[in-house]
């Protein structure tokens, strides 16, 4: 009875016995899988071969060193010898193997991945076993992962032997199969790449026409794999328009893959990046420059106008034009003909301030850099120096030192001039603070403008500035309306202390564009500088027409300048990504940070995506988040319609906006565009915004998107 009860167990210990026996050989899941080798005798005197060889079932297939959209490549891991060492497995150029809307790349019916075996001099010679474990994934409908451990008997010899034993199957197969690798890329071929809208175009040149081609990529996320690969053949070569990854977030500094040649021809290649500067920026321009025409450049130009028109209304300017308003009232009672010429020189400062602006825009923009209207909002100096500035002329206002009330202009002595010169500078001030906010009607006129030739900007951007000098320039001229001034007086010491209140007003706002964009290191040297100010103003107001005194206030002056070029320094070394704090704040409220490939994520889900472009420095833009978009009816509908919620925030200047905004024909913030699935071109809304602009556009949208899963 002992006995009979270990039947059982010896038995299947003995039907195990050749489970756990390695050979070269073993049968798996839909295919064989085997060791092969051209010679069994191994030397440190010549190159040896083996080979992982299977053969398949027909219908299925194993894996490229980059499987495609699925699927993993076989692995193979050895148990080796002292000084026996293995390379890694080389892959024959694989095939498209399309599987529903997915591609993959592999191989069918048989594949054979050669390896190179290294044998040191110092190794013991003589027989030795090779132990190699190989894994793989062989699919059709389903996959299904197999492994298998082989082994193989060799015998390591000092010397490269005159004959050479193999088995002769494994001969005949290791020479229709190991040479089918890609081979290099020939010396005098050349391959390029240039990135396009969608994808990439690959130049390829062999010295002759080639009819077909296709290209394997060795990296994953680089390709729409399943896309077509569209060939266009060349006297010398070709060109294949590939489409790129949705995902792909940048482009790649080179194409590294496999090239199919007419003939069966495989090459190893990889394509470099080679575009001329001038190319990669007209490339970098996302549409074409609108066409010129007559018709065009009048309405652009009255556009333009209006838009400066408003820009007199906007958040930006009112502290400047209360303060002109108030000298105005100084030299109501003064000669007509002298209103009329400090309403000109005005309008003369609004006027070169805006040709010199766009001088510089062009003069950038001739150099390949892609700046928008605002974009000395984007640096900390400016912010800094204009704070100070600020600060300065409202420690005046408010009492502390007398500098004159045409201080308004742009600071210092040139302002402190009573006359046409503080008129004139009164409109440099009056661009400089302007420039944060684009008013309606002005995005367009810009986007246009800096698109077309340089006489045509110029053009545009004059019609801007008379438009923003127009309400005082008018004023000067109608004498019916000085009439109306009120005589001077002591309440006009009051009113100017008062115009201090929205002068500290705009220094607030600065201040927390400079901390929102650059964090708080830069906004503790602000606050030092205004510490300095304040002393330099009280230098001035204890000893006035002192010259020790202005002497001493203007070395503190030189001071609060050097200290905001220190506060950039301290940017460049301590302060985080562009906009950090309000893109954390927007993503609390649902919004997330914008790019290019999100947009064309949410559009392939079948979501319509809403893009804001904003900037901390924009008051247009701060008040229509306020007012407009965090309303509670504005969210409601934005979740009913599933809509994607993007921010793009260009406080620092990021290349990708300014590209963003140059295609859709704007050069500032604020602008909001709303793509609806399936439509490439977004629909583009007023920069002043209300919430029935907002739900109004919304209640546009199709409706079979607002019942979108999420």
């Amino acid at each position: 009875m002992r006995h009979s009860r270990l039947i059982p167990v010896i038995l299947f210990i003995a039907a195990g016995l050749p489970a756990l026996a390695a050979s070269s050989t073993a049968d798996a899941a839909h295919l064989r899988v085997q060791l092969v080798a051209p010679a069994f005798e191994l030397s440190p005197a010549r190159e040896n071969g083996v080979g992982l060889y299977f053969k398949l079932e027909p219908g299925w297939h194993v894996y490229w060193k980059n499987a495609g959209d699925s699927g993993e490549p076989p692995h193979i891991h050895w148990t080796l010898p002292e000084g026996v060492t293995a390379g890694p497995l080389q892959f024959p150029a694989p095939k498209r193997l399309p599987l529903g809307p997915l591609m993959d790349f592999g191989y069918e019916d048989e594949v054979l991945f050669p390896l190179k075996l290294q044998v040191a001099k110092t190794a013991k010679f003589g027989p030795v076993v090779l132990h190699a474990k190989a894994d793989w994934l062989v699919c059709r409908e389903v996959c299904i992962p197999g492994n298998a451990v082989l082994e193989e008997t060799f015998r390591l010899m000092p010397e490269d032997p005159m004959v050479t034993s193999a088995l002769p199957a494994d001969l005949k197969l290791w020479n229709r199969l190991a040479n089918s690798l890609p081979k290099p890329f020939p010396e005098n071929a050349k391959a390029i790449f240039e990135p396009a809208k969608d994808g990439f175009r690959l130049s390829v040149e062999t010295g002759q026409r080639e009819a077909t081609a296709e290209f394997f990529p060795d990296d994953q996320d680089i390709l729409d794999n399943p896309a077509p690969q569209k060939l266009t053949p060349t006297a010398k070569g070709l060109i294949l328009d590939l489409k790129k990854d949705a995902n792909l977030v940048a482009n790649p500094a080179q194409l590294k893959g496999v090239i199919e040649l007419s003939g069966g021809r495989n090459y190893e290649i990889v394509a470099t990046r080679e575009v001329s500067f001038a190319v990669a920026r007209i490339e970098s321009m996302p549409v074409p420059a609108p066409k010129f025409s007559l018709l065009a450049l009048a309405r652009i130009v009255g556009l333009g106008f209006l838009g400066g028109l408003l820009l007199n209304l906007m958040p930006c300017v009112f502290p400047v034009l209360f303060l002109k308003g108030l000298a105005l009232v100084h030299s109501g009672h003064k000669e007509l003909h002298k209103l009329r010429a400090h309403g000109l020189v005005y309008t003369v400062g609004i006027l070169v301030s805006f040709w010199v602006l766009v001088a510089v825009l062009l003069g950038l923009r001739a150099a390949g850099a892609m700046l928008g209207w605002g974009f000395q909002f984007q640096s900390p100096v400016f912010l800094a120096l204009m704070a100070g500035l600020l600060f300065f002329l409202g420690l005046s206002l408010a009492g502390q030192f007398e500098l004159g009330l045409t201080l308004t202009s742009a600071g210092g002595s040139l302002a402190a001039k009573q006359g046409y010169t503080g008129s004139f500078f009164t409109g440099v001030l009056a661009v400089v603070v302007a420039t944060p906010c684009t008013a309606p009607f002005m995005g367009a006129a810009i986007g246009y403008a800096l698109a077309q030739p340089a006489a045509v900007t110029f053009a545009i951007f004059t019609a801007l500035a008379l438009g923003l000098a127009a309400p005082y320039f008018a004023l000067t001229l109608q004498p019916a309306w000085t009439r109306l001034l009120p005589k001077p007086g002591a309440w006009m010491e009051v009113l100017q202390q008062a115009v201090s209140v929205p002068i500290f007003s705009t220094v607030i706002w600065l201040a927390w564009v400079l901390a929102q964009a650059y964090g708080a290191g830069i906004l503790a040297a602000l606050l030092a500088s205004f510490l300095l100010l304040a002393i330099a103003g009280w230098f001035l107001g204890r000893w006035p027409a002192r010259r020790w005194a202005t002497a001493v206030a203007g070395f503190i002056l030189l001071a609060v300048v050097g200290l905001a070029v220190f506060g950039q320094r301290l940017v460049g070394e301590t302060a985080g990504p562009a906009g950090k704090a309000s893109l954390d704040s927007a993503a609390a409220e649902g919004w997330e940070p914008w790019s290019a490939e999100a947009v064309s994520r949410y559009q392939a889900q079948g979501r319509p995506v809403f893009v804001d472009f904003t900037a901390s420095w924009c008051l247009s833009c701060q008040v229509n988040e306020r007012v407009v978009l965090s309303q509670p009816a504005v969210q409601k509908a934005f979740q009913d319609g599933n809509v994607a919620l993007l921010k793009a925030d260009w406080t620092r200047h990021d290349e990708a906006i300014t590209q963003a905004l140059v295609a859709l024909g704007r050069s500032g913030v604020p602008a909001y565009a709303l793509y609806a699935p399936g439509q490439g071109e977004p629909q583009l809304l007023p920069e002043v915004l209300t919430p029935g602009i907002v739900l109004d556009a919304l209640g546009k949208l199709p409706k079979t998107t607002a019942f979108y899963a999420r």
